[in-house]
């Protein structure tokens, strides 16, 4: 049997859409979410300090450590489990154990993570959550005076999830703790591993939003830069309608400000793209949730249309503004560059005019020479012509005066047409 050779990666990419899996959580149980932004340098980020934090948690608990260069890992540590994922800008940690705490949402259940070695993470929290996992004993009333008393009325995003499998919600504020607090209600006939997809969609939920606002924190540190930039083009677009006494310095001024919005877009690119991937990927996993109301309360996404949603338009109004700038100032310095050699080519008819004008003084002044020079060469061909028929006075008895009388013409004649010769062969 023939052989067939395989892509290197093949093998590599096929495992990479099975990579990932999704915890199995039975309810009751508490969950205990972290994300962190590792630090950054001219480099890049360090995966191996990333992986080197998780390796320092693992052997808290003499854990097995996962291959070298993973990217995922699901273990057991001491009575809880593990899952670690490692994302491009983001690592995240999700502690799951049984059973409830005695205080709903206890800032105690967070403390599986060791205090010291949160102290010495190679990054930055950008969310941390408490997920309390609770079976549906009790009727709606019962569920609804417990969001009551655990979450913010006014923010509070509660529904139904999963065909009304489980009853989801947050208020997706920071509590005095420094967490996030979620909640899952699940009926008694739902599977661990569905519930383990649902705690996971909602983890994925707070992180992207998280991810993606830093975009809105970018977009508004650029308002009063931009601002400032804009009134400068403004400014010189509008010199450039009038006589531009110094069109060199004003193509100056449009090629700092395109300067400044390049570096700008450099130095949000990323950031904005990102922002928009994120945006996406909230969407998708509400989405996937298939809400359905509960109690009349706003359901996750009418809160993300809400709340999210402005922000991300503001990003995306901010990249645009940004991407309409530099195309302003780009059309602006062509413009220019335009009237500069409309310019340049009239001060160079100009110059072809005033040169055709001396060539045709020069030729004027040439035929003057002309002249002359017929008359200087014929002083001296007759002077010469004199000479030589000097014996011709004391032979024939021809006074010198008539000599010179008759050679002068034909002498002059002889150089005027030996010299229109020359200047037609010139010519």
């Amino acid at each position: 049997m023939t052989s067939i050779q395989d892509h290197p990666l093949r093998y590599e990419l096929s495992n990479e859409l099975h990579a990932r899996p999704f915890p199995v959580v039975q309810a009751p149980s508490r969950a205990a979410y972290l994300a962190l932004k590792p630090a950054e340098n001219a480099a890049g980020r360090d995966r191996a300090a990333d992986f080197a934090h998780l390796l320092a948690l693992l052997d808290r608990f003499a854990a097995t450590h996962p291959k070298p260069g993973a990217t995922h890992y699901f273990g057991q540590i001491g009575r809880h489990w593990l899952k670690w994922e490692s994302h491009t800008e983001f690592v995240t940690y999700t502690i799951f154990g049984d059973g409830l705490a005695d205080r709903p949402f206890d800032a105690e259940t967070f403390a599986v993570f060791p205090t010291d070695w949160l102290d010495a993470a190679p990054g930055v929290r950008m969310t941390s959550a408490l997920i309390r996992i609770e079976a549906q004993g009790e009727g709606d009333s019962t569920i609804a005076e417990k969001l009551v008393k655990w979450f913010v009325a006014e923010s509070v995003a509660v529904s139904r999830v999963l065909d009304d499998q489980l009853i989801v919600a947050s208020d997706f504020r920071i509590d005095p703790a420094g967490h996030m607090r979620m909640v899952v209600f699940a009926r008694k006939d739902t599977g661990d591993r569905r519930i383990g997809r649902v705690v996971q969609r909602l983890c994925e939920i707070e992180t992207y939003k998280t991810m993606s606002m830093l975009g809105l924190a970018r977009a508004r540190s650029l308002g009063a830069q931009m601002a400032a930039i804009d009134g400068q083009l403004r400014q010189v677009v509008a010199d450039m309608c009038g006589p531009i006494s110094d069109p060199a310095e004003t193509l100056q001024s449009l090629l700092t400000i395109s300067a400044e919005l390049e570096n700008i877009g450099a130095e949000t690119s990323f950031r904005f793209g990102a922002t928009g991937a994120y945006e996406t990927i909230v969407n998708q996993r509400i989405d996937v949730l298939r809400e359905e109301r509960f109690g009349g309360r706003q359901t996750m996404a009418e809160f993300m249309m809400r709340r999210f949603d402005p922000a991300m338009r503001t990003v995306k109004s901010t990249q645009d503004r940004l991407d309409a700038m530099t195309a302003r100032a780009a059309r602006a310095a062509e413009l220019l560059r335009t009237r500069v050699d409309v310019e340049r080519s009239a001060q160079n008819q100009e110059l072809l005019a005033s040169m055709d004008q001396r060539a045709d003084t020069q030729l004027r002044l040439q035929r003057t020479v002309e002249g002359l020079s017929v008359v200087a060469i014929s002083y001296y061909a007759v002077s010469l012509a004199l000479y030589l028929l000097g014996p011709l006075e004391y032979q024939l008895g021809i006074s010198k005066a008539v000599l010179a009388a008759v050679t002068t013409p034909v002498v002059v004649g002889l150089v005027w047409y030996m010299v229109r010769r020359i200047r037609k062969r010139l010519e």
